[in-house]
C-alpha cells in the first residue's frame, strides 16, 4: 500500500513508547491513526480493522504482575487480530513486532514465538502480507524508565542525579533507535510485500553496560565543562537526543561562566574534542580588543550586533587590511595566522561578536601573542 493522505493505519499499542513515537510520524504523513490501547476491548478491534488499510501490532506484555498475561495478551490479542483480520478476505498488510527474546525459553519468548506462529498462519490462509520484526532493545524519547529499557533507566537517573546500578560493565546490549525502527515501518508500509517476510531495523548497535554509561556521564558533564562528543552521527547522535529528552523542565537551561572586564565580556559556550571551540565576546564603544598575532590558530568572527572595526597587519611584509563589520550586513572573517588584528568598536552601542576558533583555548599554550596592529 502506498502511505497516501487518508490511508487508515491500526496500531495496537498506540499508546505506549513505540506506539506514540510511530503515530506522531504517520500522523505528520496525514495517515490517520486508528489507535488501539489497554482502555479498548474486542469490539473496539474488531471495529478498528474493519476500518483499517494496514496494522502494525505493536501491543504487549513483557514485565507483567501475573505471568498468565503473556499468554492473555501476547498470544491471545495476536490470535484475535489474526482472526479478525482473516475475516476481512481482503489485503491488509500486517506489521508485527516481535522480540529477539523469541528465541529464548522464558514464559515471555515463547509467548511471543506462539505470536509469531499466529501470525505466520496469516500470511498464509488469508491475503494479508505479514513481516515480523524481531526486534532488540528500543531506546528513545518517551521510553518509560525502570520498566523494561536500561537506556531509559539510565538517562532517568542520570539527567536527574539518581544512581545507576551496573553489576556487570561488560555485559553487551543490542540497541535500535526508535526512529529508526519508525522509519522502518513506513518504509516496509511504503514499498509493499507478498507473503511472509522477516524484517531488520539498520542500524543495530551493541554497546556494553559501562560504555553506555560513560557515554551518558559525558553528556551530563558537558553542561559544567562545555566539552561536547561527537553527538552528529551514529550510536552517539541518537544516545545524545534520548538523554537531553530526560531532563527536567528546569533543567532545560544551565548557566555559562562569564569572564568580564574594562574592555567588555568573553563567555564560552561549546568546546569539541578535535574541532575548536565556539564563544562570544562584547565590545564597549570606542574600546579595542585583540592585538595579537597567532601561529596556527585561526578563528571566525561574526559581528551580530553594533558596529566593528576589524584590522589586520602582515607580521612580515607590513601589508594591512581593514574591514568595517555590522550586524545588518552579517559576514564572517577569518583571522589569518602570521597577521596581526584587532577589533574595535566604532559605533554607539555594545558590540557582540560570536567566534569559532580551531582549537580550544589552551592557557599553557595559547598561541597569542600581544601586538599591536
Amino acid at each position: 500500500m502506498a502511505l497516501v493522505q487518508g490511508a487508515r493505519v491500526l496500531v495496537t499499542g498506540a499508546f505506549g513508547f513505540i506506539g506514540s513515537n510511530l503515530a506522531v510520524r504517520l500522523q505528520e504523513l496525514g495517515v490517520e491513526v486508528l489507535a488501539f490501547g489497554r482502555q479498548h476491548g474486542e469490539d473496539d478491534l474488531a471495529s478498528m480493522v474493519a476500518q483499517a488499510d494496514a496494522v502494525i501490532h505493536l501491543a504487549g506484555e513483557n514485565r507483567p504482575a501475573d505471568a498468565s498475561a503473556f499468554e492473555r495478551v501476547n498470544v491471545g490479542l495476536t490470535q484475535l487480530l489474526c482472526n479478525l483480520l482473516s475475516a476481512q478476505q481482503r489485503r491488509i498488510p500486517l506489521i508485527f513486532s516481535s522480540s529477539a527474546q523469541a528465541e529464548a525459553q522464558n514464559p515471555y519468548g515463547q509467548s511471543k514465538l506462539a505470536a509469531e506462529a499466529a501470525s505466520q498462519q496469516l500470511a498464509v490462509e488469508s491475503p494479508c502480507p505479514v513481516a515480523i520484526y524481531r526486534l532488540p532493545g528500543i531506546f528513545g524519547k518517551w521510553c518509560k524508565p525502570n520498566y523494561n529499557s536500561v537506556v531509559a533507566t539510565f538517562c532517568h537517573n542520570i539527567a536527574n542525579d539518581l544512581p545507576i546500578q551496573i553489576h556487570d560493565a561488560g555485559a553487551e546490549v543490542r540497541l535500535v533507535y526508535v526512529d529508526d525502527l519508525v522509519d522502518e515501518f513506513i518504509a516496509r508500509l511504503s514499498r509493499g510485500w507478498d507473503g511472509l517476510e522477516w524484517g531488520t531495523v539498520a542500524p543495530e548497535y551493541v554497546v556494553t553496560l559501562g560504555e553506555l554509561a560513560q557515554r551518558l556521564n559525558e553528556f551530563k558533564q558537558s553542561r559544567s565543562n562545555l566539552m561536547s562528543g561527537r553527538v552528529g552521527g551514529g550510536l552517539d547522535r541518537a544516545l545524545y537526543s534520548t538523554y537531553i529528552s530526560y531532563l527536567p523542565a528546569e533543567k532545560f537551561s544551565y548557566a555559562l561562566p562569564v569572564y568580564t572586564d574594562e574592555r567588555g565580556s568573553f563567555v564560552e559556550m561549546l568546546k569539541t574534542p578535535d574541532s575548536g571551540q565556539f564563544s562570544f565576546f562584547t565590545v564597549h564603544p570606542g574600546v579595542t580588543r585583540g592585538s595579537h598575532y597567532h601561529h596556527t590558530k585561526t578563528e571566525k568572527f561574526l559581528v551580530i550586533r553594533g558596529k566593528a572595526s576589524l584590522r589586520f597587519r602582515q607580521l612580515l611584509t607590513g601589508e594591512r587590511h581593514e574591514l568595517i563589520l555590522t550586524a545588518d550586513r552579517p559576514q564572517v572573517v577569518d583571522t589569518i595566522p602570521g597577521w596581526v588584528h584587532d577589533i574595535t568598536n566604532v559605533g554607539d552601542e555594545e558590540v557582540v561578536v560570536m567566534l569559532w576558533a580551531n582549537e580550544i583555548f589552551d592557557r599553557a599554550r595559547p598561541d597569542c601573542v600581544p601586538q599591536k596592529v
